[in-house]
């Protein structure tokens, strides 16, 4: 790996005058090859894959489409990144790996031992960064994974404009849904509001919002929850993004025939919050002649939801396929009419996306991400007030997609017109590349406030 040592960049002079909101600046100067330099740190980020190390990875591929980028990234994403950089270059993509010492490696079993990784994979991470920002003078810099607005980065310590995100995990599940979650599900949200409720007050998350040049929000729930932490200029914008590649790979699945069943389908971890329980029971009461639903994925709920199929009498028609590889579950896409993803919080649903782009009409209650993503025109966006209404009004969803084909293609085709036009990556990076702009035209200057939290004055 190179590393490109440049004299250093703007010096920071003192400013009395009120912060010039983001959206008010005009585009900077770029340096003398027109490519502004860019650190991204990128946990998730990996080639080929869905959720967030999809999303880690074509963010970067697509800064570095319009400008050098170089992406810090944990170690293990090493050899699959550099196969792929093997088949197609990418000159201005610089990859950086770094992970914990080998002792530490343990704590990733689990979702809390992850976080805690990842908390302190966080905190490490700055040293590098500020190696690499002394050696390379960043203009801006940019936190992409993971997508938690609870959790800090440290890369807003760095004398540079910072991007934070699109970043979520502000959107909870309605207590009217959570009665059928078991108590498990129950404690399982309960825990999660007291790590968001610490996280919100953790001082570095704090600094991390008050020093952001510009926090990107994936909903509305989670831009309300940054501003309750003290970012200041914050912009609502989807994580998600398919590639022209992707979009044509998805386009061109093998169908659905005339004489199979009409299938529903979810896929994803079997958990509680990912509300698949609500789907099998509005399956069962929308009691459709040849028709099946399919479950792709695994987890601690796949015992709970076969018993209920069983209970349901639904479970011959009911067929859970477990884990698959990526390109198989992709497959069992194409040959299913419609995704149900009932989903209790999500900040982005990357399978509602990939089924829209596949042509497939969905249906999802009308929370966090999928609530934003589908529209009218692309499927049903269910009310979530308790789950007795939802159960009912899925089931008439399921109802009228399955007894009207032309329906079914209809919004099938509105769904790849919308990826196309709203959730290209491509649009993503021309977007994301605009702010790094405007960041960039910003003189930094990193001010303590009187009661000693810290701001980015622009």
């Amino acid at each position: 790996m190179q590393f490109i040592t440049e004299p250093p960049g703007r010096t920071c002079e003192a400013a009395s005058a009120k912060p010039a909101l983001p959206h008010e600046l005009q585009g900077g100067e770029r340096g003398g090859t027109g490519r502004l330099k860019v650190l991204i740190s990128a946990y998730a980020c990996e080639p080929g894959k869905g959720t967030e190390p999809g999303v880690g990875w074509n963010v970067a591929v697509e800064a570095a489409r319009r400008h050098e980028v170089w992406v810090i990234t944990r170690a293990n994403n090493r050899q699959v990144i550099e196969a792929e950089l093997a088949r197609t270059a990418i000159p201005n993509l610089h990859m950086v790996y770094y992970d914990l010492p080998r002792w530490t490696r343990w704590w990733k079993r689990g979702a809390c031992g992850t976080r805690i990784y990842y908390y302190l994979w966080q905190l490490a991470l700055y040293s590098v960064a500020r190696r690499l920002h002394r050696e390379t003078r960043f203009d801006v810099t940019h936190h992409v994974t993971f997508v938690t607005y609870w959790m800090p980065s440290l890369l807003p310590f760095l004398p540079t404009p910072f991007l934070w995100g699109p970043v979520g995990g502000g959107e909870s599940a309605p207590e009217s849904l959570q009665v059928d979650c078991g108590w498990r599900g129950r404690l399982f949200e309960a825990l999660r509001s007291i790590a968001r409720w610490c996280g919100e007050r953790d001082p570095l998350v704090l600094a991390t919002a008050r020093r952001s040049a510009l926090a990107l929000a994936a909903t509305e729930e989670t831009a309300r929850r940054l501003r309750a932490t003290g970012a200041e200029h914050i912009e609502i914008l989807s994580q998600l993004g398919l590639s022209a590649a992707e979009r044509s790979y998805l386009g061109g699945l093998d169908s659905p025939t005339a004489e199979d069943p009409v299938r529903f389908l979810s896929l994803g971890n079997l958990l509680h919050w990912k509300g698949f329980h609500l789907g099998l029971r509005a399956f069962a009461a929308a009691d459709l002649p040849r028709s099946e639903y399919w479950l792709i994925g695994d987890g601690s709920y796949r015992t709970q939801l076969e018993r209920l199929a069983c209970s349901l009498g639904i479970e011959n028609k009911v067929h859970f396929w477990g884990v698959l590889p990526r390109a198989e579950a992709l497959v069992k896409l194409g040959l299913c009419h419609v995704l149900v993803h009932p989903s209790l919080h999500d900040s982005g649903a990357w399978v509602c996306v990939e089924a829209m782009a596949a042509g497939k009409p969905v249906i999802c209650l009308d929370l966090g991400g999928p609530g934003a993503q589908v529209t009218r025109e692309t499927g049903f966006k269910i009310r979530a007030l308790d789950s007795g209404q939802v159960v009912k009004d899925v089931a008439w969803a399921m109802g009228a997609l399955a007894k009207d084909p032309r329906l079914r293609a209809r919004m099938g085709q509105a769904g790849k017109d919308r990826v196309a036009s709203q959730y290209a990556s491509e649009r993503k990076g021309d977007l994301v590349s605009a702010l790094y702009e405007r960041l960039a035209a910003t003189t930094y200057c990193p001010v303590s406030t009187a009661k000693g939290s810290f701001r980015a004055r622009f």
